[in-house]
Parts: structure tokens; sequence; C-alpha cells
């Protein structure tokens, strides 16, 4: 099914080259190169994967114990992407490498579909795009991802999803279906609206107020969709008028659920961000570098005031409305962070806010 998939696409490929070995796979990948703008100087790893669930290690914080990621490396080019340490593992760099150098695991959708009919699989809920974004560019030339909801919605499988793309409501008739059967979320990820700041640190993802929309769109079709306001980075997207604008509109789109979270930098991240600050704000590079002088994390002073600002833009968000649309929400359902099942809270929104800083 696969190989009559890739000959759909012959159009579009101008070269393919045979026997490129990556770490980690026993046979040797397929590169492919688009004939598209936004592809230009970009090669695509196809492989074959030997599982599509990933195991979250339990000391993990995270609010899920299962992901799948279609493809390693990300063509957005966020600045500040905590996953691009993870492409060095391929013998790439987590610079130009992790955007340009994309793996595309062609049989998620089969392994998945393997792996969830075994007995031991106990139907817990899993998350996508938690480490790179499932609906960035490339997706739409492989549609891996209506594999998988296809497989989820068959297993009446829990499952939720984090992007910055609003390419995800082409799979809107799947993830419908998945809602009548079992539990399903997305989230989208705004860190902010104003055009410099997203041009300059996300310079190829979709705008933000696309992303805006989509969740207005997700909310309308009985998706429960949520904002992830993150990274919060200081005197970049800190800005008290521009986050309230996000939850304002995010209100208006029926949003679910809204988290922050401040900037970290670990690893290659550091110095990756650090170079792209001094092209884009060198005022800011000796501030960030008293912030992130002893950890990869802010200072907790720092956390709590960025902490702090959500709270207050949401409680201007909800003066506007003469209510809190984020605690009408928490009444009907639990209001979740990026990604988290559907669970009962056991503590207000308001400290939803703060947990994840």
């Amino acid at each position: 099914m696969c190989e009559h998939t890739f000959v759909r696409w012959d159009n579009l490929t101008i070269e393919a080259q045979e026997g490129t070995a990556l770490p980690g796979y026993r046979e040797p990948a397929i590169v492919r190169h688009f004939d598209a703008p936004e592809a230009l100087d970009t090669r695509f790893y196809e492989v074959r994967a030997k599982s599509a669930l990933n195991r979250v290690p339990e000391r993990s914080r995270m609010p899920f114990r299962w992901t799948i990621n279609p493809y390693r490396g990300c063509s957005h080019a966020c600045t500040y992407c905590f996953a691009r340490p993870t492409h060095t593992y391929l013998d790439f760099n987590a610079g130009r490498d992790f955007e340009k150098e994309i793996v595309v695991k062609v049989n998620v959708p089969e392994v998945l579909r393997v792996e969830m009919a075994r007995p031991s699989w106990k139907g817990e809920h899993v998350a996508m795009g938690t480490n790179t974004d499932p609906y960035q560019w490339v997706e739409g030339r492989y549609k891996l991802m209506r594999g998988i909801w296809e497989v989820f919605r068959d297993a009446a499988n829990p499952c939720s999803v984090l992007t910055k793309s609003p390419l995800l409501l082409r799979d809107l008739d799947l993830m419908k279906e998945i809602a009548a059967v079992t539990d399903i979320s997305a989230n989208l990820s705004v860190p902010t609206i104003d055009e410099k700041a997203w041009r300059a640190s996300e310079p190829h993802t979709p705008h933000p107020r696309a992303r805006l929309e989509a969740v207005a769109e997700l909310n309308r079709a009985g998706i429960p969709t949520g904002i992830l306001v993150a990274p919060l980075m200081p005197g970049i997207n800190d800005d008290p008028r521009q986050v309230e604008e996000i939850l304002r509109v995010a209100a208006e789109a029926g949003a679910t659920g809204v988290s922050g979270i401040a900037l970290h930098l670990r690893g290659e991240v550091r110095g990756i961000f650090m170079e792209w600050l001094a092209s884009y704000r060198p005022d800011l590079v000796e501030r960030y570098e008293e912030l992130y002088a002893r950890s990869a994390y802010a200072p907790r002073v720092e956390q709590e005031r960025l902490g702090a600002l959500v709270r207050r833009a949401r409680a201007r968000s909800a003066g506007a409305f003469g209510r809190d649309p984020w605690r009408d929400h928490a009444a009907r359902e639990p209001l979740r962070t990026a990604a988290q099942p559907q669970q009962r809270a056991s503590r207000p929104p308001e400290a939803e806010q703060t947990k994840l800083f």
C-alpha cells in the first residue's frame, strides 16, 4: 500500500537516492527531494520503524505515558525547539540538520495497528506532537496522520495532539469519528501574535491567527481544543497586551484550556537560541545570560512572574466577557494542559496555570 502511495508523488520528486544508512535503522533510508518552494534544500529520509508507540519514562512529569512521532526533525525551524538535540542521535546536528534533514517513518500507521491489536496493549492514552510537529509541511505529502487517526478510531483508543499547524483540520472527519467512540482532544501552540517575533522565532510555521481560527473550528466540531502559550520568552513575547490578546481570541474560539510554559534551554538548544538572539535582539543577550547562567530553566522568580502574567491576562479576558470562559469549560470538563488526557481535575484552573512553570 505504501509503495503505491509513493508512486503518486513521482511528479513532486526530483531525486531519490537509495542506500543511505541512518543509526538505529537496519534498512537503508531512501532519500527524497520534493520540487516545492517549502522544501528547497531539504532531504526526506524514508525509513521503516520497528515500533510506533514510545513509552515516556516514569520519572517524567508528563501527564501521559505513551507518544507517537511519525517524523524526526522539523521544518518549522523554531529557534527554541527543545527537540533539536534528539537529532544528534542520528549523527545529524541540532541546528540546520534538524530543520533540513527530516526522517519520515513511512510505516507508522501499519506498525501502530499491529501494536494496538496485541493483548498486552491496555488502551492507554497516546499523545502526539510531544517531540516534533506531526503536522509540519511534509505531512501534506505523506499523510501519515490520517492512517494513525484511523487506527485510533478502529481501536477506540484515547488520544490527543499538539501542533502549530491548521493542517490538522484536514483530518477533522476522522477526529470526529474518534470522538464518537472515545476521548480525543487537541491543543494549538500559539507563543505570540506579534508579527515580528513570530517570523523571527518560528520562520516556517503557519500564521498564529490561523492557528487560533483552527481552535475555533475544532471546538465547533466538538473536538475539545485549547491553547499553549509557549515558550514565554522574556522581552520577546511576554508583553502583557499581547498575551491578553491571545487569551481573548482563544476564549472567543471556545478554547477549553490555556497553559503557559517558560523558555528552557537544554543541551545544544542553548547555543542555537543565543546565536539567534544575538542577531535578533542583541540588547537581550546579557539578560538571558544572567537568567540561564546556572540552569537550563529560568529562575523560580522569573517563572513565577510569567505565571502571574498569564493569570492576569486570563482575568482581564474574563472581565471582557463578563465571566470566566476558562472556568465555564472547567465546569463541564477538566481544564487540560497540552496533550493531556481527559481526566477529572483535582485542582482549580488557576493551579493548572502555574503547575507547568
